[in-house]
């Protein structure tokens, strides 16, 4: 099933249009991205491909209203987030999308129910924060794990606390930069297939950056990068490639 018909014909989730960013350097600019154009239909996994310097971060960052573009708009709900005001950017962050990192950055005074717990606190939400918890470490394989702290847990369990925390606030984009990165490919592989779980099962749109070429087939969508410019078709899914 491609991209556009696992949608179900809905709005695209995210319309990235001509972004470009520039970056001074000493001496002169960096030009990180050029002419990016992109549409990512809701409730699909995609995977955003490029070596180490090809632009994945930075796309990543301008999306997830961490950083803006020096030239186009990303739309997210009809909303070009880089021009919301700082405080909306801030208030889009903490309750419309989620983060999965590279390095987990769980806090390690926390046990893994508490971690995810946190997020919802963050997000503002006040009722039934214990059974989503539990859901979501359920969820992620990790029901009988939940008061263990980081350090008592493996790096692929800690990897999936921090997918539990992304998703805990029921967000409507899941961004993922290099989530496998620090895995073994058994390991990696379990993480795709749970962001392909959570695609079905929390309607939620998952954009994950990678350079391991094993994991092109778990997306149901592939955008590859290279230098700062997109050498595939977005609306490309990964079975056609």
């Amino acid at each position: 099933m491609s991209a556009a018909e696992k949608s179900g014909g809905k709005e695209p989730a995210i319309v990235i249009s001509h972004v470009n960013r520039i970056f001074p350097v000493a001496g002169g600019e960096f030009q990180a991205l050029t002419d990016i154009c992109a549409e990512i239909p809701a409730g699909v996994l995609t995977i955003l491909k490029g070596r180490s310097g090809s632009g994945k971060t930075t796309l990543l960052n301008i999306v997830g209203a961490l950083d803006t573009p020096t030239s186009g708009s990303v739309l997210i709900g009809g909303r070009d987030v880089c021009r919301l005001s700082d405080r909306a950017r801030e208030n889009l962050r903490r309750t419309k999308v989620g983060f999965v990192f590279q390095s987990v950055s769980l806090i390690p005074t926390m046990n893994a129910f508490q971690n995810v717990e946190f997020s919802l606190r963050l997000a503002g939400v006040k009722k039934g924060r214990r059974e989503r918890v539990e859901e979501c470490l359920k969820m992620v394989g990790l029901g009988n794990r939940m008061y263990h702290m980081p350090m008592e847990m493996s790096g692929g369990e800690q990897q999936r606390v921090a997918i539990a925390r992304a998703i805990a606030h029921r967000p409507q984009i899941v961004l993922a930069d290099e989530p496998t990165a620090e895995l073994d490919s058994a390991m990696a592989a379990e993480v795709a297939r749970l962001f392909q779980e959570m695609t079905r099962t929390e309607g939620v749109t998952i954009v994950m950056t990678t350079h391991d070429t094993g994991l092109m087939d778990a997306g149901d969508m592939v955008i590859e990068l290279a230098n700062g410019r997109q050498i595939t078709a977005a609306q490309e899914s990964a079975e056609e490639l």
